[in-house]
């Protein structure tokens, strides 16, 4: 049988975190959930998961800096984040979160109400890379 991946979801919307985890865990992925960027980046140290779902708004840590901190952190700074924002909600706002996203090295980055399939082809597109 083939190993299960980790996904790390970061996220302070208890309603996002178990929808997406019941997305997520209708195929063979182990999910573990931390509700702000403190918990996230001590969840991430100790799970070393194979892939971060990471939110932008978040309090006291933003998704941006969670992600810095993550990328460079030498055990850390390989693990793929795809980071996951409301920001298309404000119109404008979406190209210049993507761009600071991805200049933080963050592998994807969707717009939230993100639909389930996006989502996993999404994660497995990540995972594949992650393995080649």
């Amino acid at each position: 049988m083939e190993k299960q991946a980790k996904i790390l979801l970061i996220d302070d919307d208890p309603d996002f975190v178990q929808a997406t985890r019941m997305v997520l865990e209708s195929k063979p992925y182990q999910v573990v959930v931390a509700f702000d960027g403190d918990e996230g980046l001590a969840k991430a140290k100790e799970e070393k998961p194979d892939l971060i779902l990471l939110d932008i708004i978040m309090p006291r840590m933003d998704g941006f800096k969670v992600c810095e901190m993550l990328k460079s952190d030498p055990e850390l700074s390989a693990i793929p984040v795809i980071m996951i924002t409301s920001f298309s909600e404000r119109v404008g706002e979406t190209s210049l979160a993507m761009s600071q996203g991805l200049a933080l090295e963050a592998e994807d980055f969707v717009d939230k109400p993100v639909a389930p399939a996006e989502l996993l082809i999404r994660v497995e597109r990540q995972l594949r890379k992650k393995a080649s």
